[in-house]
């Protein structure tokens, strides 16, 4: 478990850094608060912190002079910047000196969380290191010494230096993330940023704005002029995961920007240089989709310079031992097992599975194993008993999932539908999204954090089902009754 992030507050408005402070330590951050530019500056050189945000007028210095000189010292450090000045060139130009996003006043306390969210992960991506074949540490690793993953580490030692466009190929939960870190941390880039985008998790419309950015009044909402990841991530790297979802008009626009490193915000006319890394990744058959006319071939072979491949877990059983032992001392402190033993047998047992899930299956069972264990060693029954366990409440779900797939195959058959599949989606969506806000208590912020999606994306699929949270459907985070069925 990570320990909650440390977050420096650089605010002279008294009233405003109280009412941030609160919100923020609800949240479970770390608040320290400065006053004045000039002492924020020397805090943020002294001490660690996760991210930093930043009033633009206060005393001592202001936040333009500051982002400038703590993203020279700090490359990897994100700032926020607070500004009643969005629709100025001062806005724009903190971005360019490094800032990682700014927030225009007066703005809803979702939006800073959702952006310090982001943030933190971001930084965490870049400054926590990927240990590459180890199981001595608690923090991430790849960890194997199969030859096949010998073979992958020798690959990332080849290729990490040189500036060329990698796709990492590998089944979910095989580990595209760590891969892209460890170049990344490798390359001659690893002080300047790296962001890491879910292509697959955001609608193509606010997935070309996180992207390139937008010019004010380039659509609904669009209030100001919005920096993209591609330019935050200038001399940087850039990680687009599932790739293969990436629509017809967000590939041409990506195409554009890898043989012509530029780029051109949503309703703008001006092509900004950008200078990127792009490590891409996919759990999808390219040449599969490619044939199907539904992902570009240029593009395809503009990504694929270097292909990494990643094995799934039940093609090196012999790692199974060593991602054992590294998971069972990563988790077992928190889980109140400081020195956490498993029997042969249970591992044996752990090795002839097929882990569809991969290691992130295999890191979730032994994550329950360690709690059914109480501190004991685990044995061949406790992995049994977790695994049991975690097929029941699919095979109880499944029922009803049956009878949905029956009902809406036999109105296929009958000629009333030619939709079942996207009713199926739609309904499985809408009820996942609807127990998520109720358990959520309607803070959307929350809700979206546990379903892995942008805050935007599921206020818009909540008003496409009509689903609204009681007392503010525009925002959803109100208290009270969580959910109104419109």
């Amino acid at each position: 478990m990570n320990p909650p992030a440390k977050i420096l507050l650089i605010e002279d408005d008294g009233a405003l850094a109280q009412g941030l402070d609160q919100v923020l330590t609800s949240e479970g951050f770390r608040v320290t608060w400065e006053k004045r530019g000039d002492t924020g500056l020397a805090r943020a050189r002294a001490d660690d912190f996760d991210a930093v945000v930043s009033d633009l007028k206060m005393p001592g210095m202001n936040g333009l002079d500051l982002v400038r000189e703590l993203h020279e010292a700090k490359p990897r450090l994100p700032i926020i910047l607070m500004t009643a000045f969005g629709t100025t060139d001062t806005a724009i130009q903190a971005t360019k000196f490094g800032a990682y996003d700014y927030l225009v006043k007066p703005f809803e306390m979702p939006e800073i969380l959702e952006l310090l969210h982001k943030a933190v992960a971001s930084s965490r991506l870049m400054t926590e290191p990927v240990e590459l074949g180890t199981v001595a540490t608690a923090g991430d690793a790849i960890v194997g010494h199969s030859r096949i993953m010998q073979a992958i580490y020798k690959e990332i030692g080849r290729i990490a230096a040189k500036p060329i466009p990698v796709l990492i190929r590998g089944e979910t939960g095989t580990g595209k993330e760590l891969i892209a870190r460890a170049i990344y941390q490798h390359s001659e880039r690893r002080s300047a940023p790296f962001i890491a985008i879910n292509c697959a998790a955001i609608p193509e419309t606010l997935l070309e704005s996180e992207l390139f950015g937008h010019e004010r009044g380039a659509f609904t909402g669009a209030h100001i002029q919005r920096i993209g990841t591609f330019e935050r991530a200038n001399h940087g790297t850039i990680f687009l995961d599932e790739i293969g979802d990436l629509t017809p008009n967000t590939q041409v626009k990506l195409l554009r920007v890898l043989q012509e490193k530029v780029v051109q915000r949503v309703g703008g006319k001006e092509l900004i240089p950008v200078d990127v890394r792009v490590i891409a990744a996919t759990h999808r058959n390219l040449e599969a989709l490619i044939r199907e006319k539904q992902f570009r071939e240029d593009l395809y072979y503009r990504l694929s310079v270097v292909v990494i491949a990643l094995p799934p877990l039940r093609d090196r059983p012999d790692d199974v031992p060593d991602l054992v032992n590294y998971f069972l001392h990563k988790y077992g402190p928190e889980l109140g097992s400081p020195a956490p033993s498993i029997q042969p047998a249970a591992v044996q047992h752990l090795q002839t599975l097929p882990w569809p899930g991969n290691v992130r299956e295999l890191e979730n069972v032994l994550r329950k194993a360690l709690l059914a264990a109480r501190g004991y060693g685990i044995a061949r029954e406790h992995v049994m008993s977790v695994l049991t366990c975690s097929e029941l409440p699919g095979a109880a779900a499944s029922q009803p999932l049956r009878g949905l797939a029956a009902d809406l195959l036999a109105a296929a058959q009958r000629g009333e539908l030619a939709d079942a599949h996207a009713r199926a989606i739609e309904a499985v969506e809408r009820e996942l999204l609807s127990q998520a806000i109720q358990l959520a208590q309607g803070n959307q912020a929350k809700a979206a954090r546990w379903l892995g999606i942008s805050r935007l994306t599921l206020r818009e699929r909540l008003h496409h089902y009509g689903l609204h949270p009681r007392g503010d459907a525009a925002d959803g985070d109100a208290p009270g009754d969580p959910l109104v069925r419109s």
